[in-house]
């Protein structure tokens, strides 16, 4: 290793390396002990984990898992239960979750600074040329890197959009909102897809006022129809839902508050505002033309199947290049990569690389009710194959423990949820599931199976057996019904 100094963290002067790995989320899973005889330098501006560990999925299931307790025990008296729920304690949920993320981050980043052959640069990289970093360090001065692989794994941000008056009024997002000083006595939350509905189930259920603002005519517009339009009558049962309108303007109020002037002519006042309509790549600030990337409209990297961008030695992984943020997605792209810089570093060809299969990527919204997906939803599956689409849905509550779930709950969407499936008559393959309910994303899970082995319809349901009761038999239903309606 050509870097001269041993202090990663304070380092002054420039080096070379095998492999250079620009952030330090699922970018810090690509180096394992298959790297321990190369050099490798790690690049992170922040704590270590990415937006997963420290802001995104695992913190804010955490604030999800007390939101679910909530919801449930609000059930009690109707199922005989004497259950009561107050307001949630803020300050102690929020104080247990970053007590277990920030010492995790701050793991993470310790052991790797005690790695041999391992450089950890705190600070912000950007290209200078090929394959040839500047890093702008937290302690001050920069330094100049080069490296025969280079990865970027920079991860995303979220999105402010441009509403007249932002900078006047304090705001938060998905990055900031879990670390707030106390809970808001009343919530507004502009946006309505998986972020923004599950933060307004976190807030609601713990007992703030939440008002939600979504300009198309249904919350997680991007979810199948059927899907979309049971969550949006779910979440008008528990919180304020403003559909078809846009924030026009904010404002701050003589008492501390903020006033949302929406494009209707309604005004709403709240006391925090949480701005949630989605997220966009950080490879943005990289400089990349430098290094010969490329990109696509959206500012992601464009890769090949193999994770490798338009520069040689150079790769993208995550967020930096997959319109599908999700943190699954990622992990996936970093095991191709670590294969694959493996591979350039030994000299084998191309043609021997790993290759990504993103075509049946599931996805999960934890809000109550649960919802999960994979592949097309109806509209998308009609446009591409029109007749040749079948669909079925099978309603939770329609077997043994979704009854006993619902018993006389007949009007509760969380126990009344459903799954849909979509299939081709002419191959008698799956091409869409997607389940609202209990669970949703455990039970979504032998389907995305099914249709990554391209497994026939016909006698999937008859070829295992499916516990009873439980909710998967819901699953097996449906796959009975779909088995049906695409015999000849």
């Amino acid at each position: 290793m050509t870097a001269p100094t041993t202090d990663s963290t304070a380092a002054t002067a420039g080096g070379h390396y095998d492999v250079i790995v620009i952030g330090a989320g699922s970018g810090n899973t690509v180096v394992d002990e298959a790297y321990a005889h190369l050099d490798v330098a790690i690049v992170e501006r922040g704590p270590f984990g990415g937006t997963c560990l420290n802001r995104g999925c695992i913190p804010s299931k955490m604030f999800v898992n007390p939101a679910d307790v909530a919801s449930a025990a609000r059930r009690g008296p109707t199922l005989g239960i004497p259950t009561q729920v107050g307001q949630a304690d803020w300050d102690a949920i929020r104080d247990r979750v970053l007590a277990r993320t920030d010492a995790s981050a701050e793991e993470g980043r310790a052991g790797r600074q005690e790695e041999d052959g391992i450089d950890v640069l705190v600070g912000t990289a950007a290209f200078v040329g090929e394959r040839r970093l500047l890093v702008e360090l937290e302690a001050g001065g920069t330094v100049e890197i080069t490296g025969d692989q280079v990865v970027i794994a920079t991860g995303s941000r979220p999105v402010v959009p441009p509403i007249e008056g932002l900078d006047q009024v304090p705001y938060e997002t998905s990055d900031t909102v879990m670390r707030m000083a106390g809970l808001p006595r009343r919530l507004g939350v502009v946006g309505g897809g998986y972020v923004g509905c599950e933060l307004a189930h976190v807030f609601a259920a713990y007992g703030t006022e939440v008002v939600q603002v979504e300009g198309s005519d249904r919350l997680l517009d991007s979810q199948d129809l059927d899907v979309a339009e049971h969550f949006t009558a779910a979440a008008r049962e528990r919180w304020d839902v403003r559909l078809g309108v846009q924030v026009d303007k904010v404002a701050p109020t003589s008492d501390g508050a903020i006033t949302l002037h929406l494009d209707d002519g309604v005004d709403l006042e709240v006391d925090v505002l949480l701005l949630a309509v989605g997220r966009s790549t950080n490879a943005d600030t990289l400089d990349l033309d430098r290094a010969g990337v490329d990109v696509d409209d959206q500012g992601r990297v464009v890769v090949d199947e193999h994770q490798h961008t338009s520069a040689a030695g150079v790769w993208a992984l995550g967020d930096a290049s997959s319109p599908e943020p999700l943190k699954h997605v990622a992990n996936q792209d970093a095991r191709v990569v670590r294969d694959n810089v493996l591979a350039a570093c030994r000299g084998d060809e191309p043609w021997e690389w790993t290759t990504s299969d993103h075509r049946f990527v599931p996805q999960a919204v934890f809000t109550h009710p649960q919802v999960a997906a994979v592949g097309l939803t109806e509209a998308q599956a009609r446009e591409q194959h029109g007749d040749d689409v079948a669909v079925v849905r099978h309603d939770v509550a329609d077997v043994a423990y979704g009854w006993a779930m619902a018993g006389e709950l007949d009007d509760d969407p969380e126990a009344n949820g459903f799954v849909k499936l979509l299939a081709l008559r002419s191959t008698g393959r799956l091409v869409g599931a997607h389940v609202i309910g209990p669970t949703a994303s455990v039970l979504l899970q032998p389907l995305v199976m099914a249709m990554a082995h391209d497994l026939a319809v016909r006698g999937l349901a008859r070829s295992q057996y499916w516990i009873h009761p439980s909710l998967t038999e819901a699953v097996e239903g449906a796959l009975l019904d779909l088995e049906a309606e695409l015999a000849p």
